[in-house]
């Protein structure tokens, strides 16, 4: 994705950053990736010289609260730190600043390995949680996002240049989770391995403050006094799932179901998600919009067309019958950021600001991916039409799998490689290539 202007936020947790001057701090950035210094301080050194305060933004036009509004300025951990929060903190959202060793491609699907690299992390010092993140909810406790930074489409790939940095999010939901991601954090890696594309962890820092459940929910309650509008940026692409299809559209009732689910799930005050959602339905209503739609990948198979872009939600003057739900709808919005939009949310979808972005949020997909996303979406239809009579939705998850792998195939990349990264056996994915073949050889025939 396009780089795009991040939401930084105040944090207790600071570096500390030796005497030196900027031009030499700048030098040993540029020459980390060669030099492979190990220690932390060097690589929060890196990022103090390179990341840069956003100064505020006066006179907004949104009708969005003040502190929707304004950008914080964030801070770099100290990764040799005792401690990064508090052990009661339940939410955490982490950015990683990250540079290719050398110009490389990646695969469209890329973001694939970013969940299987961090599940991996995780793994190596505590099994149980890498498979309670991989398997144990139906919420997940963490949503991450794609690389944000600047590509160029190269071939079938997407190339990734030296002298551009990356950002990548990591958002945990959970008490267990955060602590999971404190204790990795002690002995995080030199690089970020992915497939082809070793990229040099410069530094991480916190995009939003590190918090709990109890406090977003007095926060929503400061927040229902005014009752102002509040803007959200969706700045990768965001879907829901409604009757078998894809909802690219941020109507109000999708996008807080799909907050509520989260809250429910895992704080300790949930709230009852039928008549709250009728509330919602009937109360909050679109005050203004910048979106774009677009088909990308989504996840280990199919593709999905989602949007972009921003919005603003009121409320009418009706509304205020309900405090608590009120307050519950200010409280969801600060949740936002954390969890995410939609579906798919661990393999980059729906990540959501707090804030107007306008054409800032706007996502221009390159075409490596987007071509991918069309091929995908042009076989699924076709072998839904051939196992119509199946129909329901195992007919198209095969379909899916199918032309996810078919789609793959096409554009180079090795059946064990779409093996790994769709969860299946070699052989398993060896027959639906064949299967996938078949079903397109009848179908030209047709």
């Amino acid at each position: 994705m396009p780089t795009s202007s991040k939401k930084p936020a105040q944090s207790s947790v600071r570096k500390k950053t030796p005497t030196t001057t900027a031009a030499r701090a700048k030098t040993k950035a540029a020459t980390a990736p060669t030099k492979a210094k190990s220690t932390n301080s060097t690589l929060a050194k890196a990022s103090s010289v390179t990341k840069k305060a956003i100064p505020k933004q006066k006179g907004s036009k949104q009708m969005a609260p003040k502190k929707h509004t304004v950008q914080k300025t964030s801070h770099v951990l100290n990764l040799s730190a005792k401690t990064f929060w508090p052990k009661t903190t339940e939410l955490v959202s982490l950015e990683f600043s990250l540079r290719p060793l050398a110009d490389c491609q990646l695969y469209p699907q890329y973001t694939i390995g970013l969940h299987a690299w961090f599940l991996h992390q995780i793994r190596d010092f505590d099994p149980e949680l890498s498979a309670y993140l991989h398997n144990g909810e139906s919420e997940k406790p963490f949503s991450l996002t794609g690389l944000n930074g600047q590509f160029t489409s190269h071939s079938q790939s997407l190339q990734l240049k030296a002298e551009n940095a990356y950002q990548w999010r990591l958002n945990s939901l959970s008490g267990r989770v955060t602590q999971g991601i404190a204790t990795w954090l002690k002995q995080l890696p030199q690089t970020l391995e992915l497939q082809g594309a070793p990229l040099t962890i410069e530094a991480v820092q916190l995009a939003h403050p590190a918090t709990t459940y109890t406090k977003l929910l007095n926060q929503g309650k400061a927040q229902q006094i005014e009752a102002k509008a509040v803007s959200l940026s969706f700045t990768s692409p965001t879907s829901f799932r409604r009757k078998g299809h894809h909802l690219p559209l941020p109507w109000p009732k999708n996008v807080f179901h799909s907050y509520l689910r989260r809250w429910n799930h895992f704080a300790r005050t949930p709230t009852e998600p039928t008549d709250f959602l009728d509330w919602i339905d009937d109360h909050v209503i679109i005050q203004s919009h910048q979106l774009a739609s677009l088909k990308v990948v989504a996840g280990k198979q199919g593709s999905v067309t989602g949007f972009t872009g921003s919005i603003t939600y009121a409320l009418d003057r009706l509304a205020a019958e309900r405090p608590d739900y009120v307050a519950m709808f200010y409280v969801l919005c600060e949740l936002a950021p954390y969890c995410g939009t939609g579906h798919k949310t661990t393999f980059g979808l729906g990540e959501t600001h707090l804030g107007w972005r306008g054409s800032q949020a706007e996502v221009q997909v390159p075409s490596a991916q987007r071509v991918l996303a069309e091929r995908i979406e042009e076989l699924t239809m076709l072998f839904l039409t051939q196992k119509k009579r199946q129909g329901g939705s195992r007919a198209r998850n095969t379909a899916e799998i199918w032309a996810t792998i078919l789609a793959r195939r096409e554009q180079g990349d090795g059946l064990a490689a779409i093996a790994q990264d769709m969860d299946l056996g070699y052989e398993t994915a060896k027959t639906y290539s064949k299967l996938a073949r078949r079903a397109l050889r009848e179908g030209k025939t047709d």
